[in-house]
């Protein structure tokens, strides 16, 4: 019998690429780690509305570069760049003083086609306690309609606050999660 494995897992390195790219010996491995954490928590929970899916973390010396791909950039940037400011002022103090800090953001070109911003959205639906069967139903459609090969959405869990949990999906087109050079997205 097979295990579940994650499509994204099995990619690295061939379709995909490592979310932090950096080196680091024994003892700077953890706090180097933890600090990677701490700026993706911090980053997701600030800026929710903003739409990341995405935040690499680069890092050689003391330099550190942060990629955010976000679907709306504006809600990140804020007015005059009034919130980019304050957002590069609280990573300057979670990575260091000493610490060299760029921030690139990037614009998701199709959020429609990216995974987890649609993952995000289903979330956000059902908080609103909207019908998940319409709502699995119209992810799946719009999803197709912008160009995608293939989507499947599965939820789990006490779906329309029934008793007893189950798991619901609903899938279209071809999903090859066996093919490594497939390029499959997962959120």
């Amino acid at each position: 019998m097979g295990h579940k494995v994650r499509p994204t897992s099995l990619r690295l390195g061939i379709t995909r690429d490592w979310s932090s790219r950096w080196y680091a010996n024994k003892k700077d491995f953890g706090p180097l780690l933890i600090q990677d954490h701490r700026i993706r928590n911090y980053i997701k929970h600030e800026f929710y509305s903003a739409g990341i899916p995405e935040i690499e973390i680069e890092r050689s010396g003391h330099h550190v570069t942060i990629h955010l791909h976000a679907a709306r950039p504006g809600v990140v940037i804020g007015k005059r760049g009034a919130k980019v400011e304050q957002l590069r002022e609280d990573l300057q103090g979670i990575v260091g003083r000493e610490a060299d800090l760029n921030l690139n953001i990037k614009e998701v070109q199709n959020p429609d086609l990216n995974a987890q911003l649609l993952a995000e959205n289903v979330s956000d639906q059902l908080r609103r306690r909207m019908p998940f069967r319409r709502v699995m139903k119209q992810m799946v459609r719009v999803t197709m309609e912008c160009g995608a090969k293939g989507v499947k959405i599965m939820m789990s869990g006490r779906l329309g606050g029934a008793e007893i949990a189950r798991t619901e999906q609903s899938s279209d087109g071809s999903i090859p999660l066996s093919t490594m050079r497939a390029d499959v997205d997962y959120g």
